[in-house]
């Protein structure tokens, strides 16, 4: 039986690493091509492990440079694309919005145009409960609730699941949208809350909390997410909009204490620090329609998932240490700076 052969947008950034890695470690009949540009977030040492599996290919490239996604097309014959590809840390789209719209924006437009032109059965676009703005203290995000982006980076994920559902409504190209809470686990880049608290702790530095620390998320593993994404690709109803959820609110210092408590390190180390602008409050999913159309459910509770992420951390001391001091972007040039 022949692979069914994806194309997979950065994916050698956090989210899109732990799925392909998923797809050629526990399941079959996929072979996989990685489309990552390597900014500072793409990290080939994700899947380092993988690079001698035939089933695996990397595309050094850029999903905004439009020659290269089409010769890319042109090149291979693609049954799916899952577009993980994006600017996505709201800090620096505060200080700088425009990377974020060329890639967020433009480039989903550009691998919309090449999907629907060459044929491509399934197009799946991994966006955030983000573009949904902020909760009160009550209530849940469904896929009907009204978009209302606060920050530059949810502004243009926004705008890309939008070109996504017209790529559905105007020339009924098959498109899903998947839309996340918060995602925590393995090889995520250390400047997000949990990894960066982890890597703080370990190092006994001061673990920077905004404003009171109490902005609540919900949780969801990256496994969980990754097994989700795949079932919505698989048998997802083409244009249609799942929300993934892993029922899992926390408030942000409360999370802190809990990776303190599991190292054994002082709450002393806390310090809060000056609100960043925009801060969304509160975001929680409704998951039900996953659950009830597909049949997915979340595994991880966060306890065991928190427990599990802290020790990978530990563990894997060298690989954020290798992040933090910049070694990793060596491994770009030495490996790919030919291809």
């Amino acid at each position: 039986m022949q692979n069914s052969k994806l194309l997979i947008t950065g994916g050698s950034g956090f989210i899109g690493s732990n799925f392909i890695r998923m797809l050629l470690t526990e399941k079959e009949g996929y072979e996989v091509y990685n489309l990552d540009k390597l900014t500072y977030a793409g990290n080939p040492e994700n899947l380092q492990d993988l690079e001698a599996d035939p089933r695996y290919h990397f595309i050094r490239g850029d999903i905004s440079d439009e020659t290269c996604v089409k010769d890319l097309f042109q090149q291979e014959t693609f049954d799916g694309v899952i577009n993980f590809a994006a600017e996505s840390h709201v800090d620096r789209s505060i200080m700088s919005a425009a990377p974020f719209v060329i890639t967020n924006v433009l480039g989903t437009q550009i691998l919309l145009d090449a999907a629907r032109a060459t044929g491509v059965k399934r197009f799946l676009q991994v966006s955030t409960d983000e573009v949904y703005g902020s909760l009160g203290k009550d209530g849940y995000f469904t896929e009907t609730s009204p978009l209302k982006p606060n920050s530059p980076y949810s502004a243009s994920k926004t705008a890309a699941d939008l070109l996504v559902r017209a790529a559905w409504k105007t020339h009924e190209y098959p498109t899903l949208i998947t839309r996340c809470s918060n995602n925590y686990g393995p090889y995520q880049f250390p400047e997000k809350l949990i990894p960066l608290m982890i890597a703080n702790a370990l190092e006994d530095k001061p673990l920077p909390v905004y404003g009171d620390g109490k902005n609540i998320r919900d949780w969801l593993h990256v496994k969980d997410h990754c097994e989700a994404l795949l079932c919505v690709y698989e048998k997802g109803k083409p244009g249609e909009i799942y929300n993934i959820g892993g029922n899992n609110e926390w408030q942000n210092i409360d999370i802190v204490r809990e990776i303190l408590l599991i190292l054994g390190k002082p709450e002393s180390l806390i310090t809060y620090v000056k609100d960043r602008p925009g801060h969304d409050r509160r975001y929680a999913i409704d998951a039900t329609k996953i659950k009830n159309e597909l049949g997915w459910t979340p595994s991880y509770t966060f306890e065991k998932g928190l427990e599990e992420t802290v020790h990978w951390y530990v563990n894997f001391r060298n690989w954020w240490e290798r992040v933090r001091s910049g070694e990793y972007l060596n491994y770009y040039e030495k490996q790919y700076s030919s291809r």
